[in-house]
C-alpha cells in the first residue's frame, strides 16, 4: 500500500509539473511597454559633449525578474589608455551598440592588479552596481569597434578602451537581474536633461 501511495503521489507531482510548464506565466503582469525616441537620445549625446560627460543613464526599467538600463555612452580621443581604466562588473552585464565612432575595447576576466570600486561612486551606485578596475586584462581580447557594431559584455568580465580614433558614441543596454541599480523613469530623464553641471 505504501508503494501504491509513493508512486501515486510521484505520479501527482510530474503532472503538476507537467501542466504547469503547459501554461507559462508572464514574468512581468502589467508591465508597460518603454518608449525612448532618438530626440531624447541625442539630447543625451549632446549634453554629453558640452558638459564633457562619459556615462549617463537614460531609463532603468523594472521588467519583473530584471531590471534593464539604457545609458548612453560618449568618449572622446584616447592614445593610451588611463590608468586602472579596465572595468568590470559582478552582477550587471552590457551591451553595446555602437552609434558613430570608432575604438579598440579589449575585454577579458582576468584582472591585473584588481581594485574594488568604491560604493559611493555614482556609476556603481545608479548605473551598473557593484564591481572592480584594474590596470590591465592578462590575455585579453581586443574588438575594433565601429557604427553598428554590437558587442555583450557578462557581468565579471573587465572591459577596457585602449584606444579610441577621434570619439565614439554608444547607446549602452545594462541587464540587471539582481535589480542592484534603482529604477529612472521618463520624469527622472527630462529632469536631468535640464541640469547644467
Amino acid at each position: 500500500m505504501r508503494r501504491i501511495m509513493l508512486g501515486l503521489f510521484g505520479a501527482i507531482c510530474a503532472c503538476a509539473a507537467l501542466t504547469a510548464q503547459g501554461d507559462p506565466q508572464p514574468t512581468c503582469r502589467n508591465c508597460p511597454g518603454t518608449y525612448i525616441p532618438n530626440d531624447e537620445i541625442q539630447a543625451y549625446v549632446k549634453k554629453a559633449i558640452a558638459e564633457k560627460r562619459t556615462d549617463q543613464q537614460v531609463r532603468d526599467i523594472d521588467i519583473g525578474k530584471s531590471h534593464v538600463g539604457i545609458g548612453v555612452v560618449h568618449r572622446g580621443k584616447l592614445a593610451a589608455p588611463a590608468p586602472e581604466s579596465v572595468a568590470e562588473h559582478d552582477l550587471v552585464s552590457e551591451v553595446y551598440h555602437i552609434i558613430e565612432g570608432s575604438a579598440t575595447l579589449v575585454t577579458g576576466p582576468d584582472l591585473v592588479g584588481r581594485k574594488r570600486r568604491p560604493a559611493d561612486l555614482e556609476t556603481v551606485r545608479l548605473f551598473n552596481g557593484p564591481g572592480n578596475n584594474s590596470a590591465s586584462i592578462r590575455n585579453g581580447v581586443p574588438h575594433e569597434l565601429k557604427a553598428g557594431d554590437v558587442i555583450v559584455i557578462p557581468a565579471g568580465t573587465g572591459h577596457w578602451f585602449t584606444k579610441i580614433d577621434d570619439h565614439i558614441t554608444y547607446l549602452m543596454v545594462r541587464i540587471d537581474p539582481d535589480k542592484v541599480t534603482p529604477v529612472r523613469d521618463e520624469a527622472e530623464s527630462k529632469a536631468y536633461l535640464q541640469t547644467k553641471r
